[in-house]
């Protein structure tokens, strides 16, 4: 059995590596958990990263690789391994099982982020990874000069049919409405790619393709039509599903499966508080998460200082 530490951060996105920036600075007893072995979370898979401030165009991956290195440099580094439960995160001493051990801490921040939603559609799970993908920045390159569609509306389907537009000899973009949701910045970059065309009130039906993708169904909303795009690659970007499964029986959720948490990161649970994508919030964005790991190692050590004080 190992020690009991004072604050155990599970997830290694930009929360997670900024919460170990504090907890380090704060001198916490702390471990740090996280299976992925490149630091940085969703962004590593982000080909440009514009909106975070005094980094204006820095790779997602670059980042991410920034962010751990200032983690490294206070001496603190995440002990990668694969999560398999969480007891007793009401108790005052909360169990850690991973797939190699166990740890005990009084308190926990839960930085697990988000994953990508799946369309839920014939051919999306048995074409996954013969021309159905989830990450352009990852994939892009394998379809240089080829025709591919990205399916969604939002800044993560804006910028993938961006960056794929640069290699791509044809682009074709999916969006169930008659209007992006994207960023206005985004949607001028989208409209000046020569290679990109719109698919207004659409929605896709099925991946076609027997050993890889050749195509997808899709059927207009408005008119009840369905046509088939012919097309080398699918590319889906519809929004994320927060990774709350070890705790969904445990902490209080909203409608979406988001933990309920507000700024400061407080749960349902004492001594477990929420950070980044995958608590309750508006906006899902690097400078957010961020916050979020400071907030959260703030409220630790107010939630330590009362319990020590015999405050509770």
């Amino acid at each position: 059995m190992s020690d009991i530490y004072d604050l155990a951060i599970l997830g290694g996105g930009p929360a997670g590596i900024t919460a170990a920036i504090y907890a380090s600075r704060a001198r916490l007893n702390t471990i740090w958990i996280d299976k992925n072995f490149a630091p940085g979370g969703q962004i590593t898979a982000t080909y440009e990263v514009d909106n975070y401030p005094g980094m204006p165009g820095i790779s997602g991956m670059d980042l991410g690789e920034a962010f751990g290195e200032h983690a490294r440099k206070l001496g603190l580094e995440p002990k990668r391994e694969k999560l398999l439960s969480l007891e007793n995160i009401s108790g005052d001493i909360k169990t850690i099982h991973t797939k190699k051990n166990e740890y005990q801490a009084r308190t926990i921040i839960l930085a697990f982020g988000a994953e990508h939603r799946k369309l839920d559609i014939p051919g999306e799970d048995d074409l996954g990874g013969l021309g159905v993908s989830y990450c352009a920045t990852c994939d892009g390159a394998f379809y240089k000069d080829r025709t591919v569609v990205v399916v969604g509306g939002g800044n993560a389907a804006a910028e993938d049919a961006v960056f794929l537009s640069g290699l791509c000899k044809k682009v074709y973009l999916v969006h169930r409405r008659d209007e992006l949701r994207a960023d206005k910045a985004i949607q001028e970059k989208i409209f000046d790619c020569e290679n990109i065309e719109m698919v207004w009130d659409s929605v896709p039906l099925e991946i076609l393709g027997q050993d890889e993708v050749t195509g997808i169904k899709i059927r207009n909303v408005k008119t009840g039509e369905e046509r088939e795009l012919d097309t080398d690659g699918v590319f889906i970007a519809v929004g994320i599903v927060p990774n709350t499964t070890f705790v969904k029986a445990q902490l209080e959720l909203d409608e979406n499966g988001y933990i309920c948490a507000g700024e400061e990161g407080i749960t349902s649970a004492a001594g477990v508080f929420a950070a980044g994508d995958i608590r309750t919030k508006a906006l899902r964005q690097v400078v957010t998460a961020v916050s979020d790991g400071a907030n959260t190692v703030a409220s630790v050590q107010k939630y330590l200082w009362r319990k020590d004080n015999g405050n509770h």
